[in-house]
């Protein structure tokens, strides 16, 4: 097997951004595609060999492809509508990093063995400081031959590396649990600083309290430190936890299994999104419970 040399990361947003440096720093030769100029701009000034909003004019080139988009319709969007899967060179792995179903995971795998492409269903965690370090969470399914194939990269950006297991469509499963608990998190973490804005405890304390307790998660640790600051600028939106928790849902329900927090959650972050929050950082769902004043951005 030739040595792993290039990759292109697509989907440059705060956790792909994250990814595409920790390559850099490992010596491979990047690729950057997004629609965002701003986000090109600044990964070609970190040395990436090229950027563009499309990857089909450097496929040749590519020794793997790693997806940080948001959902299964980008995915097909930048690997299929592209063009980008017919320019590939055979077996080149696609390592799809997105939050989506099983089932849409085992269909884009499918699709992608028509082209002698391997993927491996890889969703990541760890968040914007994590992804900048190199220090995320893979949960990964997919054949051996393909781990062996990407373990430079997964080296690269990864931290932990779970193998889920060889059938696709497990590690996004394993994902979809995960986020379960990251959203119940931060509606919990909401719902508490917002109760201790009605009861006029002062957020920065309420917030210094729990850090150091014993109800205290990352989530919370992460997120409530928003609230505290008023600054709502998004690394993860709102509208992405309504997707995910939808996911969770859907999940649930082919497993016919109830879900009483995660349901709840979803109804937050979903009033939250029809309140005008969509676009805002997660965090924001604090905003559906009435009658607190909150800190704002000075």
């Amino acid at each position: 097997m030739s040595k792993m040399q290039s990759v292109a990361v697509i989907g440059l947003g705060s956790m792909g951004m994250g990814v595409a440096k920790s390559c850099l720093r490992a010596d491979f030769d990047v690729y950057g595609v997004d629609v965002n100029p701003a986000a090109l701009e600044e990964l070609a000034s970190c040395g990436a060999k090229a950027t563009s909003t499309s990857a089909v004019a450097f496929a040749q080139e590519l020794d793997a492809v790693v997806v940080l988009v948001v959902n299964a319709q980008q995915v097909r969007t930048v690997l299929f509508d592209s063009g980008l899967v017919a320019a590939l060179k055979p077996q080149t792995p696609v390592m799809v990093c997105a939050t989506i179903s099983a089932e849409d995971a085992k269909a884009i795998a499918a699709d992608l063995a028509t082209y002698s492409l391997p993927m491996l269903d890889a969703p990541i965690s760890g968040g914007a400081v994590k992804a900048a370090a190199g220090e995320l969470t893979v949960m990964a399914s997919g054949s051996q031959a393909v781990f062996a194939q990407l373990e430079p990269v997964l080296s690269a950006v990864a931290s932990q590396v779970y193998t889920v297991g060889e059938e696709i469509g497990m590690g996004s499963t394993v994902k979809i649990i995960h986020q379960l608990l990251a959203g119940v998190h931060i509606a919990a973490g909401a719902e508490a600083m917002a109760m201790a804005a009605r009861a006029n405890i002062p957020l920065d304390l309420m917030y210094d309290v729990v850090t150091h307790a014993a109800g205290n998660s990352w989530m919370f640790e992460n997120r409530m430190k928003h609230v505290v600051d008023g600054d709502y600028s998004p690394k993860s939106m709102v509208d992405i936890f309504v997707k995910d928790l939808g996911l969770v849902a859907d999940t649930a329900k082919s497993l016919h299994f109830p879900l009483p927090l995660a349901s709840t959650a979803l109804n937050m972050f979903t009033t939250a999104s029809n309140a005008g929050y969509g676009k805002e950082d997660d965090s924001a769902v604090i905003k559906i419970f009435p009658g607190i004043t909150l800190p704002n951005k000075e």
